[in-house]
């Protein structure tokens, strides 16, 4: 099986999924008689109204005789756990730049997690129709960027794909346009490296977990060694040492959207598991004799906090459904499984929870999906997180470049 695993990293709103709409094209995802509409990634409300991709999402594409595994991921940094996420199941990357803005903070951010993991990178230069782009100088200001953030000489060695994922061509030169993004494809499976195949005892590392009431929770990440295979044995290491036998009920791995039942997955490939119970984010499924435990996910520390507190003002109870204290702690608890980032404490009052975050918009997203799901409750400002190291006070800092007319 010829197989890649790639990750599509960027900053915010330079055309991610809106290249992973090309790409589910050209694998001819859609018969020709649908039409999917754009952003088909970005499923969630939220994400369509803002533009913008928050949770991280899986999906493949098949073309010539490779299976193309694509990770779709946010480019914020205040979704940093997804984003990390994500690059602990990829092979390589895809880079997406815009030709007019080049490197943007935000891509400084993402592309050090990949650097830092040895991740090999493919760069795209996208919106090249746009008028006084600079496509040269943007791959120059990559290559610094990449050299910035130490990446290794093989690392630096990256092809570049130009084009424009709007209107679905990508091409070796910008003033070359052509039909259709296969370039980008061939580049990828030519410059990604495939997934080494490790013989052993089973392990698998739980990225990334799905919810369905038919069968309850489902762990999904990448086979790092060996063979899993359905009713198989197997204990589960937690992130804290102790381990819990447990078996596989089914296997499935990613086909287009949707997930297609198999009897085994071997190493390399990425696929999501039910049966286990009380699994979180990080652990480990291991053999079940002989378990060893895979490094854990580090997560980027929480940089503010804000108060959320129940609803006791004169209009309670006029637009939510729950607004008890018990109803907001249940939901925030249930949000902390799927969103590393995220911490919740309790207070002095029980009425209270302080929640931390990566920043503002990783917690406005959280009330605002709250607040559509029926909930009613307060919020008190956002305050920065102070901490002492080596006996000094120390805050976040952001960069942040402003552009004047």
């Amino acid at each position: 099986m010829n197989l890649r695993n790639i990750a599509i990293i960027a900053h915010v709103d330079h055309g991610k999924t809106t290249l992973v709409d090309k790409m589910l094209m050209a694998g001819r995802l859609f018969d020709d008689h649908e039409n999917p509409g754009e952003l088909i990634m970005d499923s969630n409300d939220l994400e369509r109204e803002r533009g913008i991709t928050i949770l991280a999402k899986n999906v493949s594409v098949r073309y010539k005789d490779y299976k193309i595994n694509i990770l779709d991921t946010p480019g914020h940094s205040d979704f940093g756990g997804e984003v990390e996420r994500v690059l602990n199941m990829a092979d390589g990357v895809v880079l997406l730049v815009d030709a007019f803005e080049g490197p943007m903070p935000q891509t400084r951010f993402v592309l050090s997690k990949a650097i830092e993991l040895g991740l090999k990178p493919v760069v795209v230069i996208n919106k090249v129709d746009k008028p006084n782009c600079t496509p040269e100088e943007v791959h120059e200001m990559v290559f610094d960027l990449m050299f910035n953030l130490e990446a290794t000489e093989e690392q630096l060695d990256f092809q570049t794909a130009y084009g424009s994922a709007k209107n679905g061509w990508m091409s070796d030169d910008w003033r070359n346009e052509t039909t259709d993004i296969t370039y980008l494809l061939d580049t990828i499976i030519e410059n990604i490296p495939a997934p080494e195949s490790r013989e052993g005892s089973p392990q698998l590392l739980i990225t990334s977990l799905d919810y369905s009431s038919f069968v309850g929770r489902i762990a999904i990440g990448r086979v790092h060694r060996g063979v899993l295979k359905t009713n198989q044995q197997v204990t589960l290491v937690k992130r804290d040492g102790s381990k819990v036998k447990s078996r596989i009920k089914e296997l499935f791995v990613f086909e287009g959207f949707g997930k297609v039942k198999v009897e085994e997955v071997s190493s390399g490939e990425i696929c999501a598991i039910t049966g286990i119970e009380g699994f979180e984010i990080g652990d480990t499924i291991a053999d079940y004799e002989n378990p060893e435990a895979l490094p854990t996910i580090k997560i980027d520390e929480p940089t503010m906090s804000m108060t959320f507190t129940i609803n006791d003002s004169p209009f309670f109870g006029k637009e939510g459904k729950y607004v008890t204290s018990r109803h907001i702690k249940d939901r925030l608890l249930k949000e902390t499984e799927k969103n590393l980032a995220l911490r919740v404490e309790e207070t002095d009052s029980a009425d209270t929870f302080r929640v931390y975050g990566r920043g503002v918009l990783h917690l406005s997203v959280l009330i605002e999906t709250m607040r559509r799901e029926g909930y009613e409750l307060q919020i008190g400002q956002p305050q920065v997180i102070i901490k002492e190291i080596d006996g000094v006070k120390m805050e976040p800092i952001e960069e942040l470049s402003i552009d004047l007319p």
